[in-house]
This record gives C-alpha cells, structure tokens and sequence, in this order.
C-alpha cells in the first residue's frame, strides 16, 4: 500500500469509527433524555423537581445539539442504536430494588449517580468534538465550549442533589425531595 492509500484508508477507517462513536453518544443521549423526564415526572411535587424539569430540557436540547452536529458532519443516523437505548431505559425501569410497585428510597440516588455518569460521558463527547473541530470547520468550537460549559453545570447541580439524596438514604439530612 502507497503512503497516499494509506492515508485515505487511515481517514475512512477514523471517520467509521467517528460514525460509530457519534451514534454511541446519540444512543447514551436517548436514554438519558428518558431518564432525566421519567426522574422530573416522579419528583414533581418536591423542592428538586422544578430543578429536575429543566435539567431534562437541558439534556433533550444538548442531544439535538449533537443530531445537528452530526447532521453536519454527514454522520447517519443509526435508529438501531437510538431504540436500543429507549428500550434499554425502560428495562432499567425493573430492576431488583426491593419494591415491586413503587419507587424504592435507593430510586433517587441511584438515578442521580447514573445521570451525572451520564453527563460525564457527555462532556467527554464534547471535549472529543473539539478536537475533530480543530481540522473540521464543519463544526463550531464556541457552541462546543458552550456545551462543554453546560454539562459542567449540570455535573455541580447533580452532584448536589445526589449529596442530598445521599444523606437523606442514610439520615444525615432532610427528605429526599431537596
């Protein structure tokens, strides 16, 4: 293989793989944005769930960010992955938590660790963009920083929900709802 083929198939072979991961993030940002709505419905009527109802505007806005970043980057869409993770949000829905019917007290803390894990791979998505941005004038670096900025934010938000929601399991603090 000449040094030019080897190139080009280097360049196939990264913007796959960048087809692959973009479609990971989308998938992971489905069901979060599931998840984040399911968490704000089942804390409405406490003091976080006002809080909660827009970090899951947030999260629906950060993952058409990413579907138009991806529109951009002429990265198709695989809906196999997207209702994969649907489904799989749902499935997480049953799982072995001491409560058959109702929501157990690990529910709030748990969801709260998985949705900042969830943020953290999202900034990390980001930051990775960046770098694509770098020789891609197809995507913008200042809505990355401001992304970047926003997944930042919402990592302090969680974090501190999920501190309450720690202390209120183990009662070092008020309920929960906080």
């Amino acid at each position: 293989m000449t040094g030019v083929h080897a190139v080009t198939s280097a360049r196939r072979s990264g913007r796959k793989l960048l087809d692959i991961y973009l479609n990971d993030h989308l998938a992971g940002a489905t069901g979060a944005a599931e998840l984040a709505r399911r968490v704000a419905a089942a804390r409405r009527g406490e003091e976080a769930g006002g809080v909660l109802l827009r970090f899951a505007a947030d999260v629906s806005a950060d993952r058409a960010a990413l579907l138009g970043m991806m529109a951009a980057l002429d990265v198709p869409v695989r809906a196999y992955k997207v209702y994969a993770a649907w489904i799989g949000e749902k499935a997480g829905r049953l799982k072995l938590n001491g409560r058959l019917l109702s929501r157990s007290p690990l529910s709030s803390l748990e969801e709260l660790e998985i949705m900042r894990l969830g943020v953290e791979g999202k900034a990390a998505g980001w930051r990775t963009l960046q770098l694509v941005a770098d020789t891609d004038p197809r995507l913008d670096r200042v809505r990355l920083t401001e992304l970047i900025g926003r997944a930042e934010s919402q990592l302090e938000l969680l974090e501190g929900l999920r501190v309450r929601a720690a202390q209120a399991l183990i009662g070092l603090g008020p309920a929960a709802g906080g």
